[in-house]
């Protein structure tokens, strides 16, 4: 969900029991909103200035433990059953799924009456709070200096905001997202909090979000040999979603979830037989039983019925709902200019960028204010930012330290080099100047909308919004409560208006089909042996997710009985591209 538009989440909905996540890569917007928190709710604030040795982690924190307390505090509130909270109750109930035994407990004990006193008990030991989890991206992780001096690995961002959460009271998970940092997740070995006791609990839990099986029992495996168990594995589609893209090698999402479904005990077992000998050698105590185990899924479900299925058919513990919610004011911070720019947002409007100074593609929307301002400043010949953040800094190829490909630094140095001027642009170079002046600064324009929706100073990052929603914010155009979104999540009602909606498998496979036109395209100029065989392979994997799914569509009962035949002839239709696809690979192949 980007930096800013979840980071006080928790604030909004974790008293309803819902999990939400903070991302830690800003913690100059943190502690921002640190001190705004604490003069909103009078309480004393100290500065964590850049001088106080470990600012970062002590930012972290501090602002984590501000948010728990006072979240906390909101859910004891709303348990203290009072006349004044009685309709807050009933919403929370009422935002539950029908198949929920604790709202069924509830429905039955108000049947006759609802005196809140007389079930104060009851709700008091059955309400729970929603988890404030927190997020990290791996590769973002640049090393830090003090003056000229470089500082020791554990100064890194992404050690540092480890290290800040691990230090924190939340009793709660962290999700690590874009990749494997072996350095990074040795690192954890220096926290008591990630090991399990003799009981199994585990104070701080380990997320991963993975795109396959083997990625997954990899991971797993190189955590258990520290001692450390990977609670969840968090699914989630490699081009179907928000933020950054990791695209498969064409394996799609429902023939990884198959094989997460048939692997899962052999993923449990092998890894906590690996965990217990771990645990032995650093004499650490021993769990009684087999560690507890969550596959998650998320990227691309829009109805009622996927949710279910998903649920149903591939014996998940929970499915993950991201971008529709950035239409939610009530649990996300988005701005009115971009608020009204998703609503507007089609299909065409959604788009895999190039606009990541990760060098990794990017869902974007077209139009954001983020980039209005980037195209603003190219017209002036002035391309790229002042880089006031400068987090996602990686490259090296003018200086000693990484500078950011989005940054002014790097993009003028860059354009000389090419001998590139704006001014005498023809065909062949147009291209690469745009390729160099299209990077956007990400780690403040994704922060942005925290600090406008919240009226703050925005004198140094400017106003501009990066947005990040996944194709699938083109078939939601209205602004939702949180009992709208909800209602929807679990059938009660729908929120979309847009009959046209594709079933989220069929989206899936149509973008990894765009995908694999546009790589064989860069092929036909740059041809190799390499990517030749990349590129077979992956047709050769959409090749048979296509007939998985053809199989699976055609044997489901009291399912997608409305749009199975529309799904079939989709299908069809994407195999009939897919072989044309597959021709100009060979084709390309016999030229070089």
């Amino acid at each position: 969900m980007g930096i800013g538009f979840t980071i006080d989440t928790p604030l909004k909905v974790s008293q309803y029991g819902m999990d939400s996540a903070i991302s830690l890569v800003d913690d100059i917007l943190l502690e921002k909103l640190r001190k705004m928190f604490c003069g909103k709710f009078d309480i004393p604030y100290d500065e964590i200035s850049e001088k106080v040795n470990d600012f970062r982690a002590k930012r972290i924190t501090s602002y984590l433990d501000l948010i728990q307390s006072l979240a906390q505090k909101k859910f004891e509130e709303l348990k203290d059953a009072t006349i004044e909270k009685g309709n807050e109750i009933r919403e929370y109930f009422n935002m539950l799924p029908e198949s929920s035994e604790i709202k069924q407990e509830f429905i039955n004990l108000t049947a006759d009456y609802f005196y809140l006193e007389k079930i104060k008990a009851w709700i008091n030991e059955n309400l729970s709070m929603g988890s404030i989890d927190v997020n990290i991206m791996t590769k973002v992780d640049k090393a830090n200096y003090n003056h000229s001096e470089k500082l020791p690995v554990e100064y890194n961002d992404a050690h540092a905001a480890l290290r800040g959460f691990a230090r924190s009271k939340l009793n709660s998970s962290i999700i690590l997202s874009a990749g494997m940092n072996p350095r990074l997740y040795s690192y954890f070995e220096e926290f008591d909090d990630f090991y399990p006791d003799q009981k199994g609990d585990i104070r701080k839990k380990i997320v991963i979000k993975v795109s396959d099986f083997r990625s997954a029992l990899i991971q797993g495996k190189f955590f258990a040999k520290k001692g450390l168990w990977v609670s969840e594995y968090r699914i989630e589609s490699g081009l179907n979603c928000g933020g950054h893209a990791f695209a498969t090698v064409g394996h799609l999402m429902g023939p990884i979830l198959a094989e997460f479904r048939d692997k899962r005990e052999m993923l449990t077992r092998s890894v906590h037989e690996i965990l217990v000998q771990a645990l032995e050698r650093k004499n650490r105590p021993i769990p009684e039983k087999l560690l507890p185990l969550r596959i998650t899924a998320q990227g691309g479900v829009g109805t009622a019925e996927e949710h279910q299925f998903l649920m149903e058919h591939y014996q998940l513990d929970s499915v993950g709902w991201g971008t529709p919610f950035l239409l939610v004011p009530e649990a996300t911070n988005v701005d009115g200019q971009t608020m009204k720019k998703l609503q507007k947002a089609k299909e065409k409007d959604l788009y895999l960028s190039n606009i990541s100074p990760l060098g990794v593609p990017f869902n974007s929307l077209r139009g954001n204010t983020k980039d209005l301002t980037k195209l603003s400043l190219i017209a002036k010949n002035k391309p790229g930012s002042t880089c006031p953040r400068r987090y996602l800094i990686s490259n090296h190829d003018f200086t000693d330290k990484d500078v950011c490909t989005a940054s002014r630094q790097y993009q003028r140095r860059k354009l000389r080099e090419m001998g590139i001027k704006e001014t005498s642009l023809v065909n062949g170079s147009r291209k690469e100047y745009e390729q160099v002046v299209d990077k956007s600064c990400l780690c403040v324009g994704l922060g942005t909308p925290a600090l406008l929706v919240n009226k703050l100073d925005t004198k140094v990052e400017g106003e501009g919004v990066s947005v990040c929603p996944g194709p699938n914010m083109a078939y939601f155009s209205r602004v939702m409560s949180l009992k709208d979104i909800t209602d929807h999540i679990y059938g009660r009602k729908s929120v979309i208006d847009k009959t046209e909606r594709p079933n989220m498998f069929i989206k899936e496979l149509n973008i990894y089909t765009d995908y694999l036109k546009d790589r064989i395209e860069e092929m036909k100029t740059s041809a190799s042996e390499k990517s030749e065989k990349y590129l077979a392979t992956f047709a050769q994997n959409l090749d048979e997710g296509i007939d998985y799914y053809s199989n699976m569509f055609s044997n489901l009962k009291d399912r997608f009985e409305d749009t199975k035949a529309r799904i079939q002839e989709d299908l069809e239709s994407c195999k009939q591209v897919l072989r044309k696809l597959q021709n100009e690979i060979g084709e390309i192949k016999v030229k070089y």
